[in-house]
């Protein structure tokens, strides 16, 4: 699923198949890589949950890697704003990335707002069945105001930071995601689902 913004490779451009299977090096890891995009509003939780899940996963010796959003937005994403074009453009790049990883035989965790349910269905397109695992942090608005761990809410209820998700821009809750986390719950429960989700 591709829109009139999304770049497009040349005709100039093929696939080049690599001698390596991605089904070759998960059995020679012994790892099934897949991608857990972790969905919800600024304060959700998100990135407390990714770190701590990952942080479980590498003790038990699986390859794990975290694409936490504020990290990718100080370099892959330095260049990109928050309006929803932007957005979008900052879910392409970062699914892309998570795709490769997976083909790798990672277990890549996304810690993402990505507010948009167009944008989060196009990520999915672009993987293969089964390695795309939606989990929806879902956490009220007003606990994430009252956490506001960056201070970012009462900038944008200044008028600091437009188009600020939960303030001056909208948030799509996903509509079939394969997980629900309760962002008020503790973040041991929370791990201990998406780990019952995986393996």
């Amino acid at each position: 699923m591709t829109t009139e913004n999304t770049p497009q490779p040349t005709g100039d451009i093929r696939w080049h198949e690599h001698a390596i299977t991605r089904e070759d090096r998960w059995a020679k890891q012994n790892s099934r890589g897949c991608t857990l995009w972790l969905t919800g509003l600024s304060g959700a939780g998100k990135s407390t949950i990714a770190n701590a899940a990952a942080h479980q996963l590498f003790a038990g010796g699986v390859p794990v890697y975290v694409l936490d959003g504020d990290n990718l937005r100080m370099g892959l994403n330095v260049d990109l704003g928050f309006t929803p074009e932007d957005r979008a453009e900052n879910v392409r790049r970062v699914s892309e990335v998570a795709k490769l990883m997976v083909d790798a035989g990672l277990i890549v965790i996304t810690a993402l707002v990505s507010p948009f349910e167009a944008d989060r269905q196009r990520a999915r397109s672009i993987f293969s069945d089964g390695d795309f695992i939606e989990v929806f942090v879902d956490t009220p608005v007003d606990v994430c105001i009252s956490r506001d761990p960056k201070g970012l809410y009462k900038k944008a209820k200044d008028g600091q930071i437009p188009n600020f998700t939960g303030i001056g821009q909208d948030y799509e809750k996903p509509s079939h995601p394969e997980l629900i986390l309760d962002g008020t719950a503790d973040t041991e429960a929370n791990t201990k689902a998406i780990l019952e989700r995986l393996l």
